[in-house]
């Protein structure tokens, strides 16, 4: 099965993570319901459009792996303090401006924590594949999005493609293990590399994987009540870099 392989660097970036009062800590790896919000974004789908962001999120099937661990191993905590006019507006979307809804100030104190200079590689498909948007329809928007893109949250821009080319697999594991790495990670071949892939996902077959954890994530998110609180369970696990780029795979330029 096709893969679209999705590269996700940023100076700052932030996965999300269950937010307590005040506090916006971030996951290792990317959440179903940030992906969900970055492909809707670029498609220039509205928040309002509750169903087609739910169904977009039901469909992903997606695997991850980290490419370069954030600088520090450890996450950046920000302080942030803000009064927000909800009447702003801002030219957020192609050729048209846009703003928040509403007329009050909203004071605004919280603490927000990202990865400083990562680099993480998504692969996903879409079940079933044959429905809008389409694969191709992401990897489309990727590269002409509707709006500016971020990783997360808005400071966190893209300093890479995102688009990063197809790779075949079984699953969206076997996918990303087919999917060559960056040439700085792929110079040492003993380097471990940390993954995460859902359940269902088999890795029998896959010869030096280590698992480490299988556990539940809160990392969905109700589109029609705008809450969060749907899980699903993930495994996450390490491999040496050496086995990875072994198979089929097309470029970002769409060839062999």
């Amino acid at each position: 099965m096709r893969h679209l392989i999705v590269n996700l660097e940023a100076p700052l970036m932030s996965f999300g993570g269950e937010a307590i009062d005040n506090y916006g800590v971030t996951r290792r790896f990317p959440a179903a319901s940030m992906l969900t919000g970055l492909f809707a974004n670029a498609l220039g789908w509205r928040r309002v459009e509750r169903a087609r962001h739910q169904r977009l999120q039901e469909r992903l099937v997606f695997a991850a792996r980290i490419e370069r661990e954030p600088a520090g191993g450890l996450s950046i905590r920000d302080f942030q303090s803000a009064a927000i006019n909800n009447r702003q507006r801002g030219w957020t979307t192609r050729g048209e401006p846009e703003g928040r809804l509403g007329g009050t100030f909203q004071n605004t104190l919280r603490y927000r924590d990202y990865y400083a200079d990562a680099r993480v590689v998504v692969a996903l498909r879409l079940e079933p594949a044959d429905e809008s948007p389409t694969l191709d329809d992401l990897a489309a928007a990727l590269d002409e999005p509707v709006r500016p893109l971020f990783i997360g949250r808005k400071p966190c821009l893209p300093s890479a493609r995102l688009f990063g080319g197809f790779a075949e697999g079984d699953t969206a594991l076997d996918a990303l293990i087919a999917a060559p790495l960056a040439d700085e990670a792929a110079a040492d071949g003993g380097a471990l590399i940390s993954l995460q892939w859902a359940e269902g996902q088999s890795a029998e077959g896959v010869e030096g994987l280590a698992e480490s954890r299988f556990s539940m994530l809160t990392d969905e998110r109700n589109w029609v009540s705008g809450l969060h609180g749907g899980g699903r369970w993930v495994h996450e696990g390490t491999l040496a870099a050496s086995e990875f780029g072994r198979g089929e795979c097309a470029g970002s330029d769409g060839e062999d």
